[in-house]
Formats: structure tokens, sequence, C-alpha cells
């Protein structure tokens, strides 16, 4: 540009001062041309860079078009975590919708550009440097220049920390249902009723203030009045409809704070379901709608469905007995359902005939509901009798002692099922453990038991649970009473009176235990073997009544009552089973306990004094049959003994040490780890001084870690469960790999920890199967880590991993292939997963679909039920 300036100027000057040189001296020429150059140079500065939009028109589109690339990029990030959130239901924001019509508005405007700027360049000639018309090169190339920065502007302003958000709880759930048979015709009815009366159903759902989104802190510590005001001051300016399930006594609404329905202005209405027409009375109800059984034909679709087609056409036969059986559930959709689904199995016509005739012997019954006996229980019964075995039998009847709507914890029920003697041929306690876990999956087979919502939690359906209730009552039949009772204020010496033939006693959320009108002659309970009394204010142990009344007692269960003192120091000489989960036991004392195998005492806070703690664990290490122990320590002289006891140790099954401000180093040798061969469980909480764990191996005469792992080195190889919680002073956690059955690690509020595993002590190889079998990885509030372990892992049975607050830790150790086939959520905070370091971007990608927003976990609704 520089020389095709001075082609045009130079000569033009030079023509226009030549005449003058020959008259004027050399300083007076200076003093001429000085000016001249000075308005030259501003000319040609001028000049030059506005030619530079013609003459460098090529070049100028180069940067231009680059930074339409990454800008595009930047886009196609933003659209693919819109794309991301929404999949997860989530609303994207009204500032992304602007950012991405800007870029496609500036998109379209540059490649209008860029196409005008390369038609211009083909047109050029001399040499490909000048323009035919250079007003139009001029035009476009000062429009490129333009453009430039707006598009370097919107480029940064598309790194947004978030992109979308959680959209607010619909007002009505919708929820998958199974094809329904029989109900078309009065769901029609129903909803006839709603829309001739006008009304919308807009908020419906038990808990009422959560479906409205009143904050749980306006009302976590509310009385019931509270409540019931706030309710109906929501309410009573709101068209509605609230359905209520399942009522067997009369609800009053406007005790919840419900507005009474007045059927005249058609703000609200409320419609429940029950099996009682007394209920429909008590509750003054405007119109009834009976629910009819099924139709014949409507009842062996309904049976046809459940049972498969595959079991129907497996023998030309079955069908005929089909319809048989079809006949003797009377249409009752649940008989059908729960029937059909033990049967789907059975594909022999010995089988089917069998079960025909098992049905027939069950009470007649009339084609009017006269009795929910022999209309419901008897034929739901018959599931309960197509059980394989006694003992399969009794477990499902001890499902019973649990309340209705309880989600039972399988390890609970498996423990309570060993520890009644359910499984005496069983020497090997794990290997009872497993037997009772497969009676759970048969009862789940044969629809007796459900899946709960909570993970290793089972229920029972309401109407199951009632009969199983109903057949320990039955007359004539050979099994073990049951006494239940739930949510009462009191219990009366009458009521154990009256309960005086039951093998089995379940007392749930008692506000207290009176005796006081007991008299002087005890009453005995000479068949009582299982007590449970939880969830009870009661704050004092009825010792007389324990001590003298239960005297063949094998199965205690005191778990979340107010108790402070333990004192019975006779009778229950037959309890082999005591469990104190969650009290607030001050002192206790179980010495004459001579025949107990289980004891457990964990969960909560422990009050009991130190030099109290070791005494007690003397006294388990001294009773004959003790083979279980779970428990709470928080000294270290407590610790110090049970490190020092084999007994003792070959007994933890679950372990929480809790407050131990004295325990700096906590040191295993080998025979110790070997003796804790039913250690399932280990809780390490709030022990400030602790810094290290660590097991000690002699090595060549050298005390420490060895400098290999093989399978020779002693392992907790029943050690399923770690909690480590507010050790401010513990650095890592090496010592988990000798804990290679390890399947939940949740490490929490550790702040000098920097790494989990540290390969610098040398103790680990890549290929030591460290974390096979980890299926939930919890890491929260950790501010110093940096490092789970530094090299890759397989992984082959994670399936959650919960991160938050460790804003150093970069890096997780995946490479493609970890956690493939198991993986199911990664949840974490956005800019946490968005900061991650990766080998490459293939591996970022086969993860992001893992991935779930997250500000916050709660570590018990992420764990479930734990200490």
């Amino acid at each position: 540009m520089s020389l095709l300036l001075c082609h045009l100027l130079f000569p033009l000057i030079f023509d226009w001062i030549s005449p003058l040189v020959c008259v004027i001296s050399w300083k007076e020429l200076m003093d001429f041309v000085t000016p001249v150059m000075d308005v030259a140079t501003r000319l040609w500065s001028c000049t030059s860079r506005h030619a530079s939009y013609v003459i460098n028109l090529e070049e100028n589109m180069c940067p231009l078009r680059i930074e339409m690339e990454e800008l595009r990029n930047v886009g196609e990030d933003v659209k693919r975590r819109v794309e991301d959130a929404e999949n997860r239901l989530m609303r994207r924001r009204n500032e992304i919708n602007g950012w991405l019509n800007r870029l496609e508005s500036l998109e379209r405007e540059v490649n209008e550009i860029l196409e005008e700027g390369d038609q211009e360049i083909q047109k050029r000639c001399l040499r490909n440097c000048c323009s035919n018309n250079c007003r139009s090169s001029y035009n476009i190339g000062r429009r490129i220049k333009e453009k430039i920065p707006a598009v370097s502007e919107l480029k940064n302003e598309g790194h947004f920390d978030v992109v979308a958000d959680r959209l607010p709880s619909a007002p009505v759930d919708e929820k998958p249902l199974e094809k329904t048979i029989g109900l078309d015709f009065m769901f029609a009815e129903i909803w006839k009723l709603l829309e001739d009366e006008k009304s919308n159903a807009e908020k419906v759902q038990e808990v009422i203030l959560k479906k409205l989104e009143v904050p749980r802190c306006e009302w976590k510590y509310a009385s019931k009045d509270e409540k019931s005001q706030e309710i109906f001051n929501i309410l009573k300016t709101k068209k509605f409809v609230l359905l209520l399930d399942d009522l067997w006594e009369r609800l009053d609404p406007s005790e919840v704070g419900v507005p009474r329905p007045n059927g005249e202005d058609n703000m609200f209405k409320v419609i429940f379901t029950t099996r009682s027409k007394d209920v429909c009375h008590a509750m003054e109800a405007h119109m009834h709608v009976k629910v009819e059984c099924l139709a014949p034909d409507e009842a062996l679709s309904l049976f046809r469905m459940k049972v498969g087609e595959d079991t129907f056409n497996s023998h030309p036969e079955i069908p005929t007995l089909i319809e048989e059986i079809v006949k003797e559930c009377k249409g009752l959709p649940l008989a059908l359902i729960t029937i059909g689904r033990a049967m789907a199995d059975k594909k022999t016509l010995r089988r089917w005939d069998r079960a025909l005739q098992v049905l027939k012997t069950y009470p007649s019954t009339s084609s009017t509901f006269s009795s929910m006996e022999d209309q419901v229980f008897a034929i739901l019964a018959f599931s309960y009798d197509s059980l394989s075995n006694g003992s399969i039998k009794s477990c499902f009847l001890y499902c019973s002692m649990f309340p209705s709507d309880y989600e039972i914890l399988e390890d609970e029920l498996v423990e309570l099922w060993i520890w009644v003697g359910f499984f005496t041929e069983s020497h090997d306690i794990q290997r009872a453990r497993d037997e009772g876990y497969d009676i759970i999956e048969s009862l789940k087979v044969v629809c007796l038991l459900d899946s709960a919502e909570s993970e290793k939690h089972v229920k029972m359906h309401d109407m199951i649970r009632d009969m199983a209730l109903w057949l320990t009552t039955k007359p004539g039949e050979n099994k073990k009473k049951v006494a239940v009772k739930e949510r009462a204020r009191m219990v009366k010496s009458r009521d154990f009176v009256e309960w005086k033939e039951a093998h089995m006693i379940s007392l749930w959320d008692i506000g207290t235990v009176s005796l006081l009108d007991i008299g002087h002659e005890m009453p005995s309970f000479p068949n009582l073997e299982t007590l449970f009394l939880r969830r009870s204010s009661m704050d004092e142990i009825p010792t007389r009544f324990l001590e003298n009344a239960f005297v063949n007692l094998e199965y205690l269960n005191m778990s979340f009552t107010s108790i402070k003192v333990w004192n019975i120091v006779g009778g229950l000489k037959k309890l082999r089973c005591l469990i104190l989960n969650f009290t607030h036991i001050k002192e206790i004392s179980i010495s004459h306990l001579s025949s107990l195998q289980l004891f457990s005492m964990h969960g909560g806070r422990l009050l009991i004094a130190c030099n109290e703690q070791k005494a007690l664990l003397e006294e388990l290490e001294n009773l004959e049959y003790i083979n279980e122990i779970s428990i709470i320590l928080d000294s270290v002289i407590s610790v110090k003994k049970l490190l020092s006891s084999y007994k003792l140790q070959s007994c933890i099954r679950k372990l929480h040490l809790q407050y131990c401000s004295k325990l700096i180093s906590l040191e295993l040798l080998p025979s110790c780890v070997q003796a804790m061969v039913h250690l399932e469980t280990l809780q390490i909480s709030s022990c400030d001084d602790l810094n290290d764990v660590k097991i000690n191996v002699e090595d060549k005469g050298k005390r420490g870690f060895i400098s290999s792992y093989n399978m020779f080195l002693p392992k907790f190889c029943k050690l399923h469960e770690v909690h480590i919680i507010s050790c401010s002073k513990l650095l890592n956690l090496t010592w988990l790999i000798y804990a290679p059955c390890l399947q939940t690690l949740a490490v929490s509020a550790c702040e000098s920890m920097e790494e989990l595993i540290n390969r610098n002590d040398g103790v680990v190889k890549e290929n030591s199967g460290l974390f096979s079998r980890l299926t939930t990885l919890q890491l929260e509030n950790l501010p110093k880590i940096k490092s789970i372990c530094n090299w890759v892992l397989p992984f082959p049975s994670l399936k959650m991993i919960y991160v938050h607050s460790c804003e150093n830790l970069r890096k997780i150790p995946f490479d493609f292939n970890s956690g493939k086939n198991s993986l199911k959520k990664i949840q974490a905070e956005q800019n946490w997963w968005e900061g991650l370091q990766w080998d490459n971007e293939a591996i970022k990608q086969r993860f992001n679909s893992f991935f779930m927003p997250s500000e916050y976990m709660d570590l018990q609704q992420v764990l479930g039920y734990g200490y």
C-alpha cells in the first residue's frame, strides 16, 4: 500500500516544486517542502487507513471468519447445555433466548458480508490488487472491520454459569399407570360430576402445605392449629378438588384446615374412597358412588394380563381352569392381580388344577360384601398358602408387626427373622442373612411385599397386612398370635391383659405405657417371644413388669424411646436379642442377660460415661453366647478396650466412634483386622484430634506399611459401608485398600483431607482392585481435597457419585470405560462439573449425560437409613 501511495503522491509533488528549484536556496527549499510533506504525511495516514479496506479486503476477512467460527462453537455448547437441561424438565432462561437470537441475527449478517467479500475479490484486476469498484470494496471492508469486535463481544458473553432453572412443582402430579380394566364407565361418571359442577383440580396431595409450596421453615415447628389456619387462609381463596384415599374413619376437613364444601358456590370439593359405608355417613357425603366388581370378561382380561400369554397358552386345558379360578375371585381386582402374579410361572396342568382345588376350600361367598374376611382375605391368603414352607410363612406374618405404610429396612427385617429363630438350621450368621434376603425376594415375587421408594426398604400393602393379621387370629391354625397397636397416646394394663395369649406384641408411636392400675397380681405372658416397643415417649422402663411377666421373651426392641436407665437386674433369662438404637440411655447393665446373643445400641449421641462404657464392654465380653454387637464408643479408653479383646472384635458388626477427642491415631494390627470378620459398617465422626488410620503390618522386621498389595494382606472382608464425618485433622483414607467389599463411602467435613488414597505410602498398586465393589461415593465439604487417587480406576460397580463443596478437586480418576454398565448419576454443582479436567474431550462427553446439577445433598437423604 505504501508503494502505491508513493507512486500516486510523489510525482505530483515533484512536478509542482521542480520549477522552483532553480531559483531558491536549499534552506528556502526545506522551509517550503516541510509543510508540504507534513500535509502529505497526514494525507497518507488517512488515505492508507481507508485504502486498507480496499487493498487488504481478503486479509481482513480471515479474522472475521475465525471469530465467527469460534462464536458458532460457543453457540453449539450453549445449545447442548440447554437441551440437556430441558431433557431434565428444566426451563431455559430468558437471557439465553436473547443471546441465541442475537447469535442467529449476527451470523446471518456476517455470512452476507463474507459472501459479498468473496464476490468482490473475484472481480479484481491488476494481479488481484485493484478493484473494479473501489467504493463497493471500501464499504465491504469497512463493514468487515466493524463486525469483528461485535462477534468477539457476543462470543465473550456466551460463557454462562447457568442456562436453565428448575420448573416449579406442577399443580397435579402425572404418574404412569397400568392399563385399566373395567373402570372406564366409573371414571367417566366421576369426571362428569366434576364437570357438571365446574370444579378445577388445582392442588392434590396428602401433604397439603408442601403442595402449596409453603416454605418448610414457616410451618416446621408450628402447632396443629397454626398449620390448620395457614392451610385455610390459602385454600379459602382457591378453587380446588381434594382427593382422599382409603379412609377408615371420619376425617374432619376443618381440623386440617380445608374449607367445608357447601355445594352452593362450587369453590371446592372433597372426594374420598373408603371400604366402609359408615365412613360415608360420618363424612356427610352428598353423593355415594359404589365401586362395582369387575364383570366376568373384564376380570378374565385382567387375570390373563397378569398371568402372561406364555403361561396362558402353555397347555390347552389351562385357559378353562383359569376361567374357574377367575370365578372364585368374584371380580375383586386385588385378588385377581395377586393370584395372577403368583401363578405367572406355573405352566403345568397339575399346578393349576391344585390351585383351583385350594381356592375352592376357602369359605364360599355370596354376591354381596357381607364380610371382608370371606370376600378378600380368604382369597388373598391363597398367595400365603402357596409359599413353599412354614419358615417363609412365619417370616411373612412377622412383617405385620411393622406399622401400616411403614418402609421396612431389609436389614432390620432379616435381623428380626434371624433372632426369633427362623433360621436355626443356618449355623453361619452370614448364610442366615443371605437366606433372609432370598425370602424377601420370594415375598416380592408373589406381591406379598413391595419395593419401597427408599433403597433397601420394602413395604406391605395395607390390605395384605390386614390379611396377615387376620391369619394370625384364625382359630384352629397353628400360627403365632400377634397383637399390634400403633399411634396411641397411652397403653394401659388392661390392654396387656387382652394380649396375654400373644406370641408377638408390637407397640409403635405410643405416648406412654401406664401400669398403675395393674394391682398386686402381675399378668403373665407365657407365650410372648417378641416385643416391639418403638418410638415411645416413655422415659422409664416398667422394670417389675418386664422382669416378672415376660419370662420367655427372646427378642426385645426398644429403639427410638426416651428411656434413660436400663435397670433390669432379674428376669429375661431367655432374652437373645436386645436392641436399644437411638435411645437416651445414661446407665445400663446387662450382665444378668445370660442368653443374650445380639446387643445393639447405635444411632444418635452416646450419653454413657467413659468408665461405664468400658464396664459395658466388659459385661459383653463375659456373656457366654454373645456373637453380634453394634455400638457407639466416644472415649479412648473404650476404643482401647475394644482393640484389646479378640472376642469383642469378633462380635462387632456396626461400630461408631464418636467424639473421641484424644484419639490421635487409630492403628490396627493384622490380628485385629482379621478378628473383625463381622464388621459391616464403620462410622467415625467428630474425632477432632484423629489424623491417621492405618493397618500396621510386620514386614521383614520393619513395622509399618508393607510395599505391595497381595492376597496375604489382612482384609475387612465384610466391611461394606464407611462414613467419615467431621474429622478435621484426618489426612487420607488409604487404609480403605484393606476393604475390598466396600459398597458405600461417605466423607464429609474433613477440612485437612487432601486425598482419599495416598499412593506415596507404597501400599497399593494400580491393579489392586481398589473400589471394585463401590456403588455410592459421596464427598462433601472437603475444601482441600485434590485427588481421590492419582491413577485411573475402573469402578465396575459404581452407580452414584455425589460431590459438594470440593472446589480443589479438579479431576476424578475416570477413563472412557470407568463405571461402564453401572453408572447412573453424577450429582454435583454446575461450576464444579464445568471446571473438571479431563484427559480428552471424548471422556468428558461420555460422562456428561450422567451429570445432574445440585446445590446441596442431605447425607441421610442420599444414603438412606444409617446412623
